[in-house]
């Protein structure tokens, strides 16, 4: 009898813990299945890339409203910022990312005021290829990092890669201006 009382002592904070366990579990799930579905998407200025020219592209961002993506400098050590990463083909030159500037808030989770992108974020970067790069199809990745956030929350870091592929023609051949509401007027 004595050794029944024993053990259903030592197997009670067992049984305790478990629950608690189980609810942590349930919660970490929940907000993993609660995070934004942020868009990233990559364009380019024209519908072809020619050789020995540059032609200008952008990464963008679209965050669902209510959430927001930290800025690329966020005012804060502690924020993970949005970063992205491009990987060209051999040959091809990239130039730095532009970011936007965030715009400044105070969330209800920290006292210092944060750097965030909302609604749309547009990255801009140039690509050069070479006079004597190989026409036919090539293509870019871009690796985007983010943190999604709402006013009380923020999820896990995030990397979302984007294959931007583009035909390559010869200098003489002509290009078309696509994507204007990222570029603006007509490009040659």
């Amino acid at each position: 009898m004595r050794r029944m009382i024993r053990n259903s002592f030592s197997r009670r904070p067992l049984f305790l813990f478990l629950p608690a366990l189980l609810l942590f579990c349930a919660a970490a799930s929940t907000a993993r299945a609660q995070a934004p579905d942020i868009g990233v998407s990559g364009f380019y200025a024209t519908n072809r890339a020619q050789q020995g020219r540059t032609v200008q592209a952008v990464i963008v961002l679209d965050v669902p409203s209510g959430y927001h993506v930290n800025a690329n400098k966020t005012g804060n050590k502690f924020s993970i910022p949005t970063t992205v990463k491009i990987e060209a083909p051999e040959g091809a030159r990239v130039s730095a990312v532009t970011y936007p500037r965030g715009a400044v808030r105070t969330l209800k989770f920290s006292k210092e005021p944060l750097a965030l992108y909302e609604g749309r974020a547009v990255m801009r970067f140039n690509v050069t290829l070479p006079a004597n790069f190989k026409t036919g199809e090539t293509e870019l990745r871009a690796r985007v990092r983010y943190q999604a956030c709402n006013d009380e929350v923020c999820y896990p870091p995030a990397t979302r890669e984007v294959t931007m592929p583009i035909a390559v023609v010869a200098p003489t051949e002509q290009v078309r201006a696509i994507n204007r509401q990222f570029f603006g007027g007509a490009r040659k």
